[in-house]
């Protein structure tokens, strides 16, 4: 039975990848290989996914005190070391989250690609693969144009 899937987050223009092989937990609806959901869905899915691992990552930075030599590594990877004293209270409005990311979507924001192929429809479904592989693109706008 499929319970996850993988997903990349790329900016159009960089080389490295925002983040890859983020393993997010499908809906417990989600049948099997082949299952299918709505692109919508799927999104949600991600969206609240995260939301939840921000929380958590909130409460982490909040007990931590010391780093340890894998957090400096994490933090020298992605280009930034910090001791977690950035604003740990933030609220997170999941529902407003999700609104966000569908209509980033709608307007062209970023761009959805499963198993690399453009998903342009949100309403459309998807199938899912045990290997399947999300990919959220990230526009740039151009500046001065």
């Amino acid at each position: 039975m499929l319970s996850a899937i993988k997903v990349d987050g790329k900016v159009l223009g960089r080389r490295r990848p925002v983040f890859t092989d983020w393993p997010v937990p499908l809906p417990k609806n989600t049948g099997g290989e082949g299952s299918s959901l709505t692109l919508r869905d799927l999104i949600i899915c991600v969206v609240r996914h995260e939301a939840g691992a921000f929380k958590d990552r909130q409460e982490t930075r909040r007990l931590q005190k010391i780093l340890s030599p894998a957090d400096i590594r994490q933090g020298l990877d992605q280009g930034k070391v910090t001791m977690g004293d950035s604003a740990l209270d933030q609220p997170i409005d999941i529902e407003a989250a999700v609104e966000i990311a569908l209509m980033g979507f709608i307007d062209g924001l970023y761009y959805v690609f499963l198993d690399d192929v453009q998903q342009e429809n949100l309403d459309e479904r998807v199938y899912l693969k045990p290997n399947s592989r999300l990919t959220f693109l990230r526009l740039v706008a151009l500046a001065g144009g």
